[in-house]
């Protein structure tokens, strides 16, 4: 936890300040993601002690195009590989670091929500630099024996959560 404390002792009238952490937390996928901000407050402010749920915080102005989603079959192997590519736009005037959050349809009315493969992704775009673009990508391998051969997946949108202030 980080403190600053500003204060003028020469003019009364000018009140003393200090800025803060507040930690915060939100959850996604099961996962917990930190989001601390820092806030200015009055001297005799009380030092945050608790950590505070939160909505995740989502980052506006942000559009997406799939550039490829592509599910080939190997009988050979038994597999199947998997290609993402989607390219992530921030248009704001900051740069943004954060997750991908994706909201799938698996099929038969079945929907899923939460971070896009993080783990798998080649380039997860964990920055996003100030009205600029990124190139989500993800290649990996199934094996035919845990999944069906004819599964697959919808993205029916997809949200970049904030991580940092």
């Amino acid at each position: 936890m980080t403190t600053l404390m500003s204060c003028d002792n020469r003019d009364t009238d000018e009140e003393c300040t200090k800025i803060i952490t507040i930690p915060q937390v939100y959850f996604s996928g099961g996962q917990s993601y930190s989001y601390d901000i820092e806030q200015e407050v009055s001297c005799d402010f009380p030092e945050p002690e608790d950590v505070v749920v939160i909505d995740p915080p989502e980052l506006e102005n942000f559009t997406y195009e799939i550039l490829a989603l592509n599910f080939t079959t190997d009988s050979i192997n038994n597999t199947r590989n998997i290609e993402i590519e989607i390219q992530l736009n921030n248009n704001n005037e900051f740069d943004a670091e954060g997750i991908v959050i994706a909201v799938l349809d698996l099929g038969d009315g079945i929907t899923s929500t939460g971070p896009f493969i993080p783990n798998l992704a080649s380039n997860p775009c964990q920055t996003i630099d100030a009205n600029s673009s990124c190139v989500f990508e993800a290649y990996f391998e199934e094996s035919l024996d845990i999944v069906e051969p004819d599964f697959s997946f919808e993205i029916i949108d997809l949200k970049y959560y904030l991580t940092s202030e």
